[in-house]
């Protein structure tokens, strides 16, 4: 059955039912996630011919208007006529916030299940998703966190890069903080200066202590799925690394084959900022560099600006750089601007996939995983319905038969408590130059990390290890 038709009647009546003994209860949603390359939009479109479902897209860079190829926005003819939201409706030049994505998809949730349908959340970026099931939401300063860009992120393999603050950069210190503040110190990392400055920016423009301010509202407790304003079916497609690394690299070429350089070109500018919006997408700064060597100086001075390309460079002829020699500059520009692209979204791959096990761990989040490993592996239509599909629709079906006061806070648990009191544990790491870790499940996931990895082998290798791994 394709998945655009009608879904199956005895699946319907079910739902039907569903939605006249929940009308007074908090919506139900089906929220799937994975990482970049795992198959979460087409298995959202295939689940169409087992629910009457909308999709709602979360991913941070999919709701901009623009860039359909390097973001990888389902094309219309493949969405087989399931309705699709926040895919391609922002402006590019704006900052579309967690804050504004939840404002958005909180009445679209209501609006579809108001036409008896079911609200399936779809996309890579989890902040988005936190603040869609949070009963609150986070100042706006700490949402700028995007996870299709490069930006750091706290127990990440490697540390955030201090925050540049202009004249004031001793100031937002985590030392000051924790001499100012050391409720509001003990709850962050030491090493999230995002958050340092943003505490002590509270204590600036209000003067009233970061603790007093967040009261209980604090930053480790939000996205926590206790008291959530929905029932949440959490799915997420996993697959090895080795089967994303090898997908990514061969969908990174694809695009390139599919006009990929076609729209960095018309998004290009060598001023612009690559930090917000649209440009903050992993495929949109790394063909700076080759891009920069077409730039053109103004042909007369009567005329302030100029075409990135001169007349007898045009894009055709950019394509027809790909079979130069290997010696040729411009080859090799842009050769190694696909390989980081190819880089970076691997990178991407494993950030995600770490957040995930982190919503799992620590906030409670109970998410069920199908492995879309051998599909992707063999490019086969039949072991992704047999191994993706099917066990991700009897998820979904269980779930909704559930009634919504079965569901008891992960709290309860004496892994969440274990979790919870070791939760700011402080460690340090020798062998990576002393880097302080806070919590037994952020020092496991750094030991795990390859950066650790590779400073212990060389560590035993020189004869000098002095902390065991």
């Amino acid at each position: 059955m394709e998945s655009g038709s009608e879904p199956q009647q005895e699946t319907q009546i079910n739902f039907e039912e569903i939605l006249d003994s929940n009308l007074n209860s908090n919506p139900k949603i089906v929220v799937i996630m994975g990482a970049t390359g795992s198959g979460k939009s087409k298995l959202a479109i295939d689940l169409a011919s087992h629910f009457p479902i909308e999709i709602i897209n979360a991913d941070s860079m999919q709701v901009y208007n623009g860039l359909d190829v390097l973001t990888n926005k389902v094309p219309l003819q493949d969405q087989k006529g399931v309705p699709h939201h926040l895919l391609g409706t922002v402006s590019p030049n704006v900052e579309f916030t967690a804050k504004d994505f939840r404002d958005a998809a909180v009445p679209l949730i209501n609006e579809i299940w108001s036409r008896k349908r079911l609200p399936v959340i779809v996309g890579g970026t989890n902040y988005y998703i936190q603040a869609l099931v949070s009963p609150f939401l986070l100042d706006d300063s700490l949402e700028e966190t995007k996870e299709n860009c490069l930006l750091g992120y706290p127990g990440d393999d490697e540390p955030d890069s201090a925050l540049e603050l202009e004249g004031e950069r001793s100031y937002y210190t985590y030392d000051h903080l924790k001499e100012l503040d050391p409720t509001a110190a003990s709850r962050i990392h030491p090493n999230d200066q995002r958050k340092i400055s943003y505490y002590l920016s509270l204590h600036a423009r209000f003067g009233v202590l970061p603790s007093k301010f967040l009261q209980e509202k604090t930053v480790e407790n939000w996205g926590r799925i206790d008291n959530s304003r929905f029932h949440c079916c959490f799915i997420c497609v996993d697959a090895s690394l080795p089967a994303l690394d090898q997908y990514v690299g061969q969908r990174v070429d694809c695009m390139v084959d599919s006009g990929l350089l076609d729209e960095v070109v018309d998004i290009y500018k060598p001023d612009a900022d690559y930090t917000k919006g649209i440009r903050q997408a992993i495929g949109v700064r790394e063909f700076a560099d080759f891009l920069r060597c077409f730039s053109c100086e103004p042909q007369n001075s009567s005329s302030s600006s100029c075409s990135l390309f001169s007349a007898d460079k045009t894009l055709k002829e950019l394509h027809r750089i790909l079979g130069f020699s290997d010696a040729n500059k411009q080859k090799l520009l842009l050769t190694e601007a696909i390989e980081e692209v190819k880089l970076n979204t691997r990178r991407l791959v494993r950030r995600q996939k770490r957040r995930i096990k982190r919503l799992q761990t620590l906030f409670g989040w109970n998410i069920d995983y199908v492995d879309s490993t051998e599909a992707i592996l063999h490019f086969s239509d039949e072991i992704w319905a047999e191994q993706v599909v099917e066990p991700s629709a009897k998820i979904i079906k269980a779930s909704l038969d559930e009634k919504a006061c079965s569901e008891e806070p992960c709290d309860d648990s004496e892994e969440m408590k274990l979790i919870q009191r070791d939760l700011w544990t402080q460690y340090v790491c020798e062998a990576c130059g002393n880097r302080v870790l806070r919590g037994a499940h952020e020092w496991e996931q750094h030991k795990q990390g390859r950066s650790h990895c590779k400073r212990i082998s060389r560590l035993k290798k020189s004869g000098s290890l002095f902390q065991k791994g």
